[in-house]
């Protein structure tokens, strides 16, 4: 299969890197959703489209065999690039909210589309090789957690058989050429709020008119922090982040709002529910300390559910790793980052793997590593995050066809 993998590598190279200059924000996805439904259809999947507005579906009967579903994410991020390459994009284009905004794809999902396309072709250029069912899935709106869900309200588990596995990857900061996989959980449950503070605005020359919502914000943000060093034992892992707050537009007045936005990604289901609750009890107990004229309004941004790999599945992916990549294969710990791809498991309650496979140049991460340094390298979402081309394509698609072919062989 190596053979066949190589001599698909320059095309896949050219893909990525058309993907990667024309990304498209999440549940806009039409051009990178028609490009995979072309290929899919150019090598013979019976293919569905707009599921879910923009998600596609590829189906591939071989045989008697187990239904496998391989899944790759298609949006990109309101981030303007800065890694500087000649494939960067320039792209802007206007949010959900109607801001104007750079877009690039520096979380790697354009890396995950050309390894599922790579995949879908080598599958159905080599049917002598397996035997099953094939889903190939392209989704949209990961980045806002909406879109695995918007695929299954749109009838996906009708529509398509009921996968035996599903199989899924991530392109990390790790050494290029390695695949990184762990039973359990292996990403955070995550879940992002908007905290809108009401007061009563004045001049800034007479504040003791006012209810001042930009004192309670800023009390609220402070106090916040409590709930991770106070309430949470130091043995469970948790992270809440105030990412925005957001109030008036001149320095001589005291605005009528004020807005926190904040972030929370934890382990455990009940912790999770622990910070939600005390985010709420302090914000709301911050405004009536204010005298505020009526309690916060709470809006949920995005949720996402733990992603916990099944172990039985896991020790049957990890083995074909080892045999496949030998001391390549690492198992590794949880990252704090969070995944709707569980969503699709969840629903048709079946397991699934999630992995991740390293995109650093080698030699940079080694040296960052030596150096205990390994922080510094641009980490998905940065403006900089650039994965390496090579091996991180090969990898990538090596460790797709080996983890779906410990089932379909």
């Amino acid at each position: 299969m190596d053979n066949f993998i190589d001599a698909l590598l320059p095309e896949l190279e050219e893909i990525y890197k058309d993907i990667h200059r024309n990304p498209e924000l999440s549940m806009q996805e039409f051009r990178t959703s028609k490009m995979a439904s072309d290929y899919l259809t150019k090598y013979h999947y019976e293919v569905t489209t707009g599921i879910g507005v923009t998600g596609v579906v590829g189906l591939m009967k071989n045989g008697e065999g187990p239904v496998v579903m391989l899944r790759a994410d298609m949006d990109a991020l309101p981030v303007a690039e800065a890694t500087g390459l000649p494939y960067a994009s320039t792209v802007v284009a206007r949010d959900n909210e109607g801001i104007e905004v750079g877009v690039s794809h520096v979380c790697g999902h354009d890396t995950h589309v050309a390894w599922l396309m790579g995949a879908a072709r080598l599958f159905s250029e080599h049917r002598n090789l397996w035997n099953g069912t094939l889903l190939i899935v392209f989704q949209p709106g990961e980045e806002v957690g909406r879109g695995a869900q918007a695929m299954i309200d749109d009838g996906m588990m009708e529509r398509f058989p009921k996968p035996d596995i599903i199989l899924g990857q991530h392109v990390m900061v790790g050494m290029a050429g390695t695949v990184m996989h762990r039973s359990g959980p292996i990403l955070s449950a995550g879940n992002s709020l908007k905290v809108k503070m009401f007061g009563r605005g004045a001049h800034g020359s007479q504040p003791q008119t006012s209810i001042d919502p930009v004192i309670m914000a800023a009390s609220a943000t402070m106090r916040l922090q409590t709930i991770v060093s106070r309430e949470i034992a130091p043995i469970e892992n948790a992270v809440l982040t105030i990412g925005a707050l957001q109030a008036g537009t001149k320095e001589n007045i005291i605005p009528d709002d004020a807005t926190i936005k904040l972030n929370i990604r934890t382990f455990d289901e009940g912790v999770r529910d622990h910070i939600l609750s005390a985010v709420k009890r302090i914000c709301c107990a911050e405004c009536a300390a204010s005298n505020a004229p009526r309690e916060p309004e709470f809006t949920t941004i995005d949720s996402y559910p733990i992603t916990e790999n099944d172990a039985v599945a896991t020790a049957k992916v990890a083995a074909a790793f080892d045999a496949q990549f030998g001391d390549k294969s690492l198992e590794t710990k949880p990252a704090s980052a969070s995944e709707d791809f569980s969503v699709f498991g969840r629903n048709w309650k079946v397991p699934y793997v999630f992995w991740f496979v390293g995109g650093t140049d080698p030699q940079t991460y080694l040296e960052a590593q030596k150096n205990n340094l390994i922080n510094t390298i641009p980490s998905n979402h940065s403006p900089k995050f650039a994965p390496v081309i090579h091996p991180t394509l090969k990898t990538g698609l090596q460790a797709m066809m080996t983890a779906a072919l410990a089932w379909l062989e």
